[in-house]
């Protein structure tokens, strides 16, 4: 594509500023984690209820909880692992601030996603559309890192050894995550449900087991 001169030198001066990426990104996941917990919402109780009537109205909130808890798991784990891969960065530019763009934009429809399953945690769509919005927040996570590595956007030092573990990470992970969401074909949706926390809090508590901690 031909560009005039002022053009093709704004696209090289845009979305450089990797303390700006990082800010934005730093925002959304504040907000999207905030927002889950509008998912929890008080209790409505008849006039004249009792204590009991509201440890019964609590718990019926024990699936909205569930739901919530593994959220922000998520949204954390993939904030750790966006911030690690900014922090890998020896520049940046227009395309991988889109990129990044694009993963913030799978971290904005989490709220979404976790408010349809704790209204539906039984329906096996509102499942798969949970696991869809993981699967997107691990491909546009990737494609950053795969694109930061091949216009050389990264510190050459930590090439060889960080990158092909943060790879892995990824992959795994969303392995383990299609493995956990796949059972509900067989199995209710809370054994799914159940999976995905688990998978979400071997990641979060990394065990120091050879196998899991190495990823």
């Amino acid at each position: 594509m031909n560009l005039t001169p002022g053009r093709r030198r704004f696209n090289e001066l845009a979305g450089t500023n990797v303390d700006r990426l990082a800010g934005i990104s730093d925002g959304i996941f504040a907000v999207g984690m905030t927002l889950l917990v509008l998912g929890l919402a008080v209790p409505a109780l008849n006039p004249g209820a009792t204590e009991g009537d509201l440890w019964q109205a609590l718990l019926r909130l024990g699936p909205n909880v569930l739901v919530y808890t593994m959220s922000f798991m998520t949204l954390g784990i993939f904030w750790v692992g966006q911030g690690t891969q900014l922090n890998l960065l020896a520049r940046s530019n227009r395309n991988y601030s889109w990129l990044q763009l694009a993963f913030l934009l799978s971290v904005t429809l989490v709220p979404f996603s976790t408010a349809l399953l704790a209204r539906f945690p039984t329906f096996r769509l509102a499942l798969v559309e949970y696991w869809l919005n993981i699967v997107l927040l691990g491909v546009t996570l990737l494609a950053g890192l795969q694109y930061g590595l091949r216009a050389h956007l990264l510190k050459e030092s930590e090439i060889p050894e960080v990158a092909p573990l943060m790879r892995a990470r990824i992959l795994i992970a969303q392995s383990l995550y299609a493995i956990a969401t796949a059972t509900c074909i067989f199995f209710p949706t809370w054994v799914s449900i159940t999976l995905i926390f688990l998978v979400q809090l071997n990641y979060v508590i990394a065990p120091r087991i050879p196998i899991l901690h190495r990823f």
